[in-house]
């Protein structure tokens, strides 16, 4: 069996690199079309025109990998129903699920490496490719994440931040306003302003700071210091960094650690976990949507059904992105738990997809 599981797997890969290389030069030249023109009035320069361009492919491999896994399978599924080839190894004993094994463990391999690769290089690829474009091409200044002004924060303990400016180089904050809130009656309980504060020993060591204390509502002192720690002031510079990245940019680990930062102030996360469990539910749909590849594999090569499955395969491979989306949104608003918006779609269509192979041995 290892020579048939050879042969399966290398006329599969042949079609998967050609698909994968058709889908990024198609997609590159839409770019092209759609963009360069108002670029060229930026700059002239291919060098970066063509990084630009070129690294907008780790988000097409990623995004459009389920579409990829169905094309080629369906490709290979045709080819042996065509020269009659999936007939000859039924004959002789094999069944279709054991035939396909080889594209199981593919799927199975491939969606494993998309979730890391999307994780960790999509990422820094869409980072570098924003700041070609806004720094080197349009000659911007981006804010960076560690260099930060106008932040507006919500800790721990209905504490409010109002910093001037952060820079998490040098882990330093000016122009401080930090208002702690009565949590039952809504009062302002305590206001802290201080020209700038330095993290020191995982503690924020304010300078010429002021501290005005309230009770329901009304001032009852001042104080004022060369330099002072306060203990429920518990946010990190890392707290501030996090803030600003979105969770397309962030990996699982990071995501991972701002939800579990929201949690603990109080605020929403729903849409933040449903974006978690999504960085592991979708890259498997590679390893579902060869599930549909099967029934091609039983239909006879005279058969005027075969461009009808190729179409309903295809089509199969769009209902299911469009159901994701779809059961995305009902998570976002709470219609849904946050592990089953992302996990449904998958538990749907490989059960869907359980079917038609079990009907394709019969």
């Amino acid at each position: 069996m290892k020579i048939l599981d050879r042969y399966i797997l290398t006329q599969f890969l042949k079609t998967f690199t050609i698909i994968n290389l058709s889908f990024a030069t198609l997609f590159i030249i839409i770019d092209v079309f759609d963009r360069l023109p108002r670029m060229l009035t930026y700059t002239s320069d291919i060098n970066l025109l063509s990084q630009y361009f070129l690294l907008r492919i780790p988000y097409l491999f990623v995004i459009t990998s389920p579409v990829t896994m169905l094309l080629s399978g369906l490709f290979l599924m045709d080819m042996l129903s065509k020269y009659n080839e999936s007939i000859a190894v039924r004959a002789s004993g094999v069944s279709i699920v054991r035939l396909i094994t080889p594209l199981f463990i593919f799927a199975l391999i491939y969606s494993i490496f998309i979730m890391f690769f999307g994780d960790f290089a999509l990422p820094k690829a869409e980072d570098f490719r924003e700041h070609i474009y806004r720094v080197k091409i349009r000659g911007q200044e981006r804010e960076d994440v560690r260099m930060r002004s106008n932040i507006q924060y919500r800790g721990e303990g209905n504490i409010l931040y109002n910093i001037g400016f952060f820079d998490g180089f040098k882990k330093t904050l000016r122009m401080i306003d930090i208002t702690t809130f009565d949590q039952s009656e809504h009062y302002i309980t305590r206001k802290l302003t201080s020209t700038n504060a330095v993290w020191e020993d995982d503690n924020w060591i304010f300078q010429n700071c002021v501290i005005r204390s309230f009770h329901d509502g009304r001032l009852i002192s001042t104080q004022m210091f060369q330099s002072i720690s306060l203990d429920d002031i518990t946010v990190t510079p890392e707290d501030f960094v996090k803030s600003a990245k979105s969770p397309f940019s962030m990996n699982y680990f990071e995501l991972n650690s701002y939800i579990e930062r929201l949690q603990r102030i109080g605020e929403k996360f729903n849409n933040e976990l449903v974006d978690l469990h999504l960085k592991v539910s979708f890259p498997f749909a590679n390893l579902i949507i060869i599930l549909f590849c099967v029934p091609l594999a039983t239909v006879s090569v005279r058969s005027k059904y075969r461009g009808m499955i190729f179409l309903i395969g295809i089509t199969i491979c769009f209902v299911y992105l469009t159901i994701l989306r779809i059961s995305q949104s009902l998570g976002y608003n709470e219609v849904l738990t946050p592990l089953m918006a992302a996990w449904l779609p998958n538990l749907i269509f490989g059960m869907a997809g359980l079917v038609f192979v079990v009907k394709a041995e019969v």
